[in-house]
């Protein structure tokens, strides 16, 4: 039976600056943009998420929320410095480190360096040296899956740990809402709520035309969750499958040709992205939101794939002109680029060709 860890740091940008200047701990501290330019919450410390304040919301929500709110601006310099220590820790008891992102990663520890049987005791440990190491807390779930652990390590938060043990996963399946599986927001949530699927055990009971009808091809991975199932293992070189930036502006773009110099400077940025990793892209895609909130992508392929910033801010540009940028006000835009290529891997004949365009 494998050992599971998923690991998840507290509120980790706020609590680094909690950290690092002591007159922000214990009071409300959001991380993200200025309220009067549509910005938005990337973190929020636990004093902050007693008023309703989470990440995502728009910062004047936020504000309004909770009036005495303190503002910082991100400063990802010093939230990478403390990501690097936590994920040495990490690595330092296992190779089977699997990172989702700054300040979360999967761990299998089945086998560890410290030869230690029980997850409970290696996530418990780890949790001390990150503290010690880092001054920060982190929240732990152990399970046998990755399904199961993630969900665990949100059960206490902060500073939590819980385990799952193989004899208790049922127990456990019998107190989740339909929305505690994976891949399940709140517009799917609803769908499965309104066929009576409310609880996570429900939907072993839903008939699969039932669930289609809700989830689409998604139906019987969800009733594999929902039994407990998840074969996922833990990967610790985990493919990169895209790069991208994307801007939300203060005011709406009507110019287009303002429009187009944005989009060709996102694009030159994926470029050296590109450049800085050593990679190829095939393909190239554009987001576009107008001020409805209506938003859209286009997205161009072609091989051989390329890194050569001219041709992929062409591409870029172009695209424009399958959108209404020109005729309608623009509240985000975005480029990304996929497919991504390593020029230096073995070519394999049977590597798909993309269409031009899709």
């Amino acid at each position: 039976m494998r050992r599971i860890l998923h690991i998840d740091m507290d509120a980790f940008y706020a609590s680094v600056e909690q950290r690092d200047k002591p007159a922000l701990r214990g009071k409300p501290v959001a991380v993200g943009g200025d309220p009067d330019k549509r910005g938005v919450v990337a973190a929020a410390s636990y004093e902050a998420r007693a008023f309703g304040v989470r990440s995502a919301i728009p910062m004047a929500r936020a504000v309004r929320l909770c009036p005495d709110l303190i503002i910082i601006r991100p400063d990802f310099r010093r939230y990478q410095a403390a990501s690097q220590a936590v994920f040495a820790i990490f690595r330092s008891v296992t190779p089977l480190v699997e990172p989702l992102s700054l300040d979360e990663a999967y761990l299998d520890v089945t086998d560890n360096s410290w030869g230690e049987p029980l997850g409970r005791v290696v996530a418990a440990r780890l949790k001390g040296e990150i503290r010690q190491a880092t001054g920060l807390t982190a929240s732990a779930g152990v399970a046998p899956n990755k399904f199961l652990a993630k969900i665990a390590s949100a059960w206490k938060k902060p500073d939590g740990l819980t385990v799952i043990a193989p004899s208790r996963v049922e127990m456990f399946l019998q107190k989740l809402p339909v929305d505690a599986l994976w891949g399940v927001g709140p517009v799917t949530a609803t769908r499965l709520r309104e066929r009576g699927i409310e609880r996570l055990v429900d939907v072993r009971t839903a008939t699969p035309e039932v669930l289609r009808e809700a989830v689409g091809s998604a139906a019987d991975s969800l009733r594999q969750l929902a039994d407990g199932i998840d074969d996922r293992e833990v990967e610790p070189n985990r493919e990169v499958k895209s790069s991208g930036t994307e801007n939300t502006y203060t005011q709406d773009l009507t110019d287009i040709h303002e429009i187009r110099r944005e989009i060709d400077q996102m694009a030159r940025d994926g470029a050296a992205w590109l450049e800085r990793k050593e990679l190829l892209c095939r393909t190239v895609t554009i987001k576009v939101r107008y001020n409805d909130f209506t938003t859209i992508t286009r997205s161009h392929s072609r091989s051989p794939a390329t890194r050569d910033a001219e041709d992929i801010a062409i591409r870029a540009v172009s695209l424009l002109d399958r959108t209404e940028a020109a005729a309608r006000p623009v509240r985000l835009l975005g480029v990304s680029v996929h497919n991504l290529e390593d020029p230096a891997a073995p070519f394999s004949p049977e590597d798909p060709v993309l269409p031009f365009d899709m």
